[in-house]
């Protein structure tokens, strides 16, 4: 089953405790950031501290609420100018309350090669998310199998992951 416009919204949205995202793609293409990234690249930046968005907004909600919301993002040097201007996101959105992980395998064996990108609610559902090679989102669609070897998936990110501030302490051009 396809999901999109008010039946993502509400699946997104509606988990009880848990919302989990991997993403694998160097790149995502996405539209409506194309502006924000050429400010980026133009040498623009936010200021994580202060740095205020109806998505951290929300992030903020969601703890208030108890619940959760986490990501790993696997990656390798370099990485691409859409990974740096992501990252400049992800420390507010951490400091928001996303727990944000870095899974880098540049100089080891990818653990979750060929895991493609998906979104694990509350451990029982799972969205498998459909990219073209570009990076342009296809599709997403709610898996009806048993969610047990994306529970394992996410298992083996957070174990093999570390927090993104960790991450970013380092040379993130290298």
């Amino acid at each position: 089953m396809l999901l999109d416009g008010e039946a993502w919204t509400a699946k997104v949205q509606g988990f009880k405790r848990e919302a989990w995202r991997l993403e694998t793609l160097p790149v995502y293409k996405v539209p409506s950031e194309d502006g924000d990234i050429r400010d980026f690249l133009a040498g623009q930046r936010i200021d994580p501290h202060t740095y205020s968005s109806a998505y951290t907004e929300g992030l903020r909600a969601i703890r208030a609420d108890g619940r959760s919301k986490g990501r790993v993002h696997v990656v390798t040097r370099p990485l691409t100018d859409y990974l740096r201007f992501e990252f400049m996101y992800y420390e507010a959105h951490a400091l928001a309350g996303d727990e944000v992980r870095i899974l880098d395998v540049t100089d080891r064996p990818n653990p979750l090669e060929g895991v493609p990108d998906f979104w694990l609610f509350d451990r029982s559902e799972v969205v498998l998310m459909r990219y073209a090679e570009d990076g342009t989102q296809i599709s997403r669609e709610l898996y009806e199998g048993d969610p047990a070897p994306y529970v394992e998936y996410q298992r083996i990110a957070l174990a093999e992951s570390v927090p993104f501030q960790e991450y970013a302490q380092g040379d993130l051009r290298a």
